[in-house]
């Protein structure tokens, strides 16, 4: 190892090179069976071929066990602290000899300790994300200040509500913890940082998607990661020049987030640099080399000369090492196409029967409940869901069920006695599994009659609830079906989707040329469906929880709930009842009728009556058998009311598996986590609803109930063998195939009425959606027409011309015409105010960098899918568009009648391609494409298919493939399709401002911009650094 500082006389120079000595540990340097890292290798062996510098590596022994004036000496000196490194030694060192540091000694201090970095941060009035210290001296060590609660913990009386991360204080451990809150499913997930590298002035802004947030890590045939550059905001550029100088470190790796449209630094690492990219090798060397050029030899120029020295003999780099995103559409209308736009609204996936407990209630306590969650307002309905509010309703429930039950007694005392019965079962969903999990369970209490009270002041009187009608919904949880195949959907969407092949749509994704949102109701098996297909259509790894939290963002008020058309539906039912009971109809498609859905209770089955009390008998007898199965598990359920069960498992178990339990099948249990008991009371509640023998009364609201509860056992517990049970199917599916549909209105013009009240603001958002993107898709289509004007007269100029100085500089100029595309031009929710992270074309080794495809994905019930498609196909029937042809084609309006039920996973695609050889101003500029699935729509019966016989007995059906709702050849504009669905549309001046979601303030955003961490920039800024000169 040479002591040398001078290095030997360059010959025909005249001058000494300048010596660069790296003081590093080698584990910092060493890669593998390579000396040096790939990156420190790349960059100093391009430092060597300017022949302007001697690099001298000084070796771990030397650093570790020679005195410093034993050390070599140098000019410029790269040193910092790992593991093991004696960091005051190289101090010492650099006090003696002062050389030139990239980066200083002295602060690096700092970065072992978070405490610090953040106190650094905030001195220099960089933005951090709200965060607070709990410091303990032993593990678990109680603290007066810190309070934990199930979705948020206290420090010092400020609040942070989950999800939000926790770091520990030394900044050399990594083993950082993101906490979820209970909505989401709780749990915590473990994270490792990744380290990029920033300085004051030359930028490099890379994204590697994180492996639980945005996707498996896409490697090229070497294995190595491929990450791809971004561009960085004007301020975000400054806040790295910032960290640079706040800590003088001039390589340097920081984390930075981005949320809400705002940026953070939520971590300083020290050095670091960005791997396996050529551009930036090249970069890093020609700003090192000025940086020493400027140090130690001013009198030297600095100026990169046009070649430079080691691309003479370099070979040429492939461009691409991976299955490629191809450029064009070829479909019907030819290659000119791009495709612009997928929005998708999918229903949930397999769940477990969803089961409602209804009870009008007089008990003061109950009443005083729903006031005190609403707001005291005395005609508006509660909705208990939170672990409080739901532990507030047991303790009240505990206290007004009977400690015992008197024996049954004349017909009289019925009615009190199914009351308290039905308590006894609320109070035992509310036990159920020994916590609450908000997705799992709710209550709704809404008000039903009213009496005058005067007030408590004496001035006059008031309304006070007297009667409420309290609903308790629980069950249809996702099943380990349903998440399978939720996540098949997302990698089949994924793989067939978007045009192109291999990994098409991760390439679009990972370099940030895909605009990605994902929404879902607030029920707990949409949502984890949105998780589950999100994990298929990223090629995400891990669990749901971190899935649904990062990227799923909860929109109740857009595809949750019925109450905007429920008296309609009510009047659809009670029309539905009367053709059934009476038996007078005259809807049995006879085959006269070219449309003989036009008529009303179309697709009901023209003996509905008679197949009622069939109903009933069947399902008795498959009652009987599972009281029986139940007794065997219970002794004393014989003698018991079912409304009494204690049901002895937590369904929460249930959510997220995605395998088969083996072991309670072969031991003749129920699939899941449902036992006999709960089995039991879902079936005797079933028999007792459908038909009140006291009244004499079919309830034919129940019959989706009965088919639901049919189809999830014969796919579930098949094993059972229980006797009459695919009999009971067969005449449940009949009678379910009429009575579905015709729930959401008994004729297309009621259909119609009801499905627009349903998904009106679905419908505007849809319309916000397509608006937005044409709009996008324009301003690229302009820029790119100005640009490529500009490039043919400057060509010839900028060939003739050195490097200018500013290279390394990305200035804001430069970016100036692509600042359209860079921001959100979304008015909906939260698109406003989230910055859009566009590639840098520059740098990004991919040929169509100005391609950007806008997907927005909608999850949903079966409501919502039943509403749209209901508008998409009768909306020319509206007076205000008479004459008009309907969206779907006469074929596909056949397919759609025979097509009885919109299964599980079933969704509709509308898919919006830009012609780019068209007029900008022409209408067929945009093409709408409009595709539909029936879903999980196989009967568990159905064995013939061998697909189809694998799938059962792995209890998933499979999804069945799109089909058009349009001919072969039509050309649907989007003009078109904006008049045709304006008259139902929420208008998008009526959507509300956009808002940050309590507990999603700190380091989550509500879309995949979330935990984006970046960042890596080169300092050369002569000024920055004052040492050794």
């Amino acid at each position: 190892m040479g002591g040398g500082g001078g290095g030997e006389e360059e010959e025909g120079r005249g001058y000494k090179k300048i010596t660069v000595g790296v003081c590093v540990m080698e584990k910092k340097v060493k890669c593998g069976s390579e000396v040096f890292s790939a990156p420190m290798e790349q960059i100093l062996d391009r430092l060597k071929a300017f022949g302007e510098f001697e690099i001298i590596h000084f070796g771990e022994k030397v650093i570790l066990e020679e005195p410093i004036e034993r050390w070599p000496i140098c000019d410029c000196l790269i040193a910092f602290h790992s593991s093991g490194y004696p960091l005051e030694k190289a101090e010492g060192y650099a006090a003696l000899r002062k050389p030139f540091l990239v980066n200083e000694l002295n602060l690096q201090h700092l970065l072992h300790d978070r405490r610090k970095v953040y106190e650094r941060l905030e001195m220099y009035g960089i933005p951090v994300p709200r965060y607070a210290f709990v410091n303990r001296e032993v593990p678990y060590q109680e603290l007066d200040y810190f309070i934990e609660e199930e979705d948020y913990v206290e420090v010092n009386g400020n609040r942070f509500w989950k999800p939000f991360v926790e770091k520990p204080v030394d900044g050399d451990n990594h083993s950082i913890m993101i906490y979820y809150p209970s909505s989401a499913g709780s749990g915590m997930k473990e994270l490792f940082r990744k380290v990029y590298t920033v300085g004051p002035e030359y930028a490099h802004a890379e994204a590697r998607k994180s492996p639980v947030v945005d996707g498996v890590v896409m490697r090229n045939p070497d294995g190595k990661e491929v990450r791809y550059p971004v561009l960085l905001t004007p301020n975000e550029k400054q806040m790295a020049r910032e960290v640079c100088i706040a800590f003088r470190q001039a390589v340097c790796g920081f984390d930075l987030l981005r949320s809400d449209g705002r940026s953070y630094v939520c971590d300083v690492n020290g050095w670091s640099f960005v791997k396996n990219s050529y551009k930036y090798y090249d970069d890093a060397a020609c700003v090192l080399r000025k940086m020493f050029l400027d140090a130690k030899a001013p009198h030297l120029s600095s100026v990169i000369p046009p070649t430079l020295p080691w691309k003479v003999n370099e070979p040429v780099q492939p461009s691409e090492g991976r299955t490629r995103q191809g450029s064009g559409i070829i479909g019907t209308f030819g290659q000119s196409e791009e495709l612009r736009c997928v929005i998708v609204i999918i229903r949930h996936g397999d769940r477990t029967p969803k089961q409602k407990v209804k009870l009008k209630v007089t008990e003061e306590k109950l009443l005083n409940l729903m006031l005190k969650y609403n707001g005291g307002r005395p005609r508006a309905e509660t909705k208990l869901k939170s672990a409080v509010q739901l532990q507030d309703l047991l303790d009240a429930t505990r206290m007004l069920v009977p400690c015992s039950r008197s024996g049954r007694g004349s017909d009289s005392e019925a009615e009190d006695l199914e009351h308290a019965e039905k308590l006894r079962q609320v109070k035992a969903v509310l036990e159920e599994g020994g916590h609450f999990s908000g997705i799992y369970r709710k209550v709704q209490l809404k008000p039903l009659k009213w009496v005058k009270v005067p007030k408590s002041n004496g001035e006059g009187e008031e309304e006070w609830p007297v009667e409420a009608l309290m609903v308790l919904k629980y069950g249809g949880v996702l099943t380990h079906a349903g998440r399978k195949q939720a996540e098949e959907l997302g990698r089949y969407f994924r793989n067939n989707m978007y045009p192109g092949e291999g990994t098409g749509l991760l390439r679009l994704h990972s370099t940030y040329r895909h605009d990605l949102k994902i929404y879902s109701s607030d029920e707990g098996r949409v949502q984890m469906s949105a998780a589950a297909f999100a994990k298929g259509l990223l090629d995400l790894e891990g669990q749901l929880t971190p899935i649904l939290v990062s990227l799923v963002s909860k929109d109740s008020s857009m595809l949750d709930g019925l109450e905007n058309a429920s008296s309609e539906m009510e009047e659809a039912k009670a029309r539905l009842n009367e053709i059934i009971t009476s038996g007078a109809r005259a809807i049995h498609s006879n085959g006269i009728s070219e449309c003989p859905w036009m008529t009303d209770g179309a697709g009901l089955p023209s003996n509905a009556s008679e197949l009622l009390p069939k109903l009933v008998t069947l399902t008795k007898k498959v009652t009987e058998q599972v009281r029986l199965l139940a007794k065997d598990e219970d002794e004393d359920l014989a003698e018991t009311s079912p409304y009494d069960v204690i049901l002895p498992y937590d369904q929460a178990n249930a959510l997220g598996k995605t395998n088969i339990d083996i072991d309670r099948i072969a031991a003749g249990l129920p699939c899941g986590s449902e036992g006999f008991l709960l089995m039991y009371a879902r079936w005797i509640k079933l028999e007792r609803d459908l038909y009140n023998e006291r009244k004499e009364r079919f309830d034919i609201t129940q019959i989706p109930d009965v088919y639901d509860s049919c189809k999830y056992d014969l796919l579930h517990n098949a094993h059972l063998n229980l006797e009459g049970l695919d009999e009971l199917f067969k005449v449940a599916q009949l009678l379910a195939d009429g009575v579905i549909p015709n729930e959401y209105g008994v004729n297309p013009k009621q259909k119609l009425k009801i499905g627009s009240k349903i998904a009106r603001r679905l419908l505007g958002k849809i319309l916000i959606d397509l608006r937005n993107t044409r709009e996008e898709a324009l301003n690229v289509a302009e820029l790119k027409s100005n640009q490529d004007q500009c490039c043919t007269s400057t060509k010839t100029e900028k060939d003739d011309k050195d490097f200018p100085p500013n290279l390394f500089i990305k200035s804001d100029d430069t970016r100036r015409s692509s600042t359209t595309s860079e921001m959100s031009m979304d008015h909906d929710d939260d698109d406003d105010k989230e910055t859009k992270y566009r590639l840098d074309p520059k740098y990004a080794n991919v040929k169509t960098p100005e391609r950007h495809v806008r997907t927005r994905l909608y999850f949903t019930s079966e409501s919502h899918i039943h509403s749209l498609m209901n508008v998409l196909r009768y909306c020319n029937l509206d007076e205000s568009l008479q004459g008009e042809a309907s969206l779907v084609c006469q074929t596909a309006l056949e397919r759609l009648y025979k097509t009885k039920e919109l299964d599980y996973m079933s969704y509709i695609v509308v898919r919006m391609f830009e012609n780019t050889e068209v007029a900008l101003e022409d209408p067929k500029r945009f093409r709408i494409e409009l595709t539909f699935s029936r879903g999980a729509d196989l009967s568990p019966l159905e064995m013939n298919d061998r697909n189809a016989a694998s799938l059962h007995q792995e209890h998933t059906l499979p999804i069945m493939g799109p089909e058009r709702l349009q001919e072969v050849g039509s050309y649907l504009t989007l003009e078109k399709m904006e008049k045709m669905l304006r008259p139902f549309a929420m208008p998008a001046e009526d959507f509300p401002p956009p808002s940050t979601p309590a507990g999603f303030s700190g380091y989550f955003s509500k879309s995949a911009s979330v935990l984006e961490r970046l960042v890596n920039l080169w300092p050369f800024h002569k000024n920055a650094h004052t040492n050794g000169k």
